[in-house]
């Protein structure tokens, strides 16, 4: 069961600051199924607006968190180059508030996959608790290609 540090993660997929949103990485078999997670902080640049008082992390970001931690396990279950792209989202439900202090454990397994392309099943678990799910499908394109 691979572990995934910040480091290998940045040398998998191509997202930066403020947009790098997987922090680590802590089991993926590269065939099937991984763990990342994420640590919310204050310091969020999207917490400035989302909302003043009541900061409250939005649900479009736990959604490409999942799409972010399906992508590396495409990447790795490919076992090439390119860059994951996030083409659809289906049966998505948030369940709980995440705010700052929280860390979130992001589930993601494959459920089907042919080609460069695949469909996860993403879960996204604060203090064991759901708070988002969703089917997001990823597919890998070359280095450098238009999607």
């Amino acid at each position: 069961m691979a572990t995934l540090t910040i480091e290998e993660i940045m040398a998998t997929l191509p997202h930066r600051y403020p947009f790098l949103l997987v922090d680590r990485i802590i089991e993926c078999d590269d065939e099937k199924r991984i763990v990342g997670i994420k640590n919310v902080t204050i310091n969020e640049p999207f917490f400035q607006g989302h909302f003043p008082g009541f900061p409250v992390m939005p649900g479009v970001l736990q959604l490409e968190i999942m799409a972010q931690t399906g992508g590396i396990l495409l990447t790795r279950m490919l076992k090439s180059g390119g860059t994951p792209y996030f083409m659809a989202m289906d049966k998505v439900k948030f369940r709980r508030v995440v705010k700052p202090g929280d860390q979130m454990r992001i589930e993601c397994e494959v459920l089907q996959s042919r080609s460069r392309m695949a469909k996860f099943a993403g879960k996204i678990f604060v203090d064991g608790q759901l708070a988002s799910e969703a089917e997001l499908m990823c597919m890998i394109t070359k280095e450098g290609a238009a999607a």
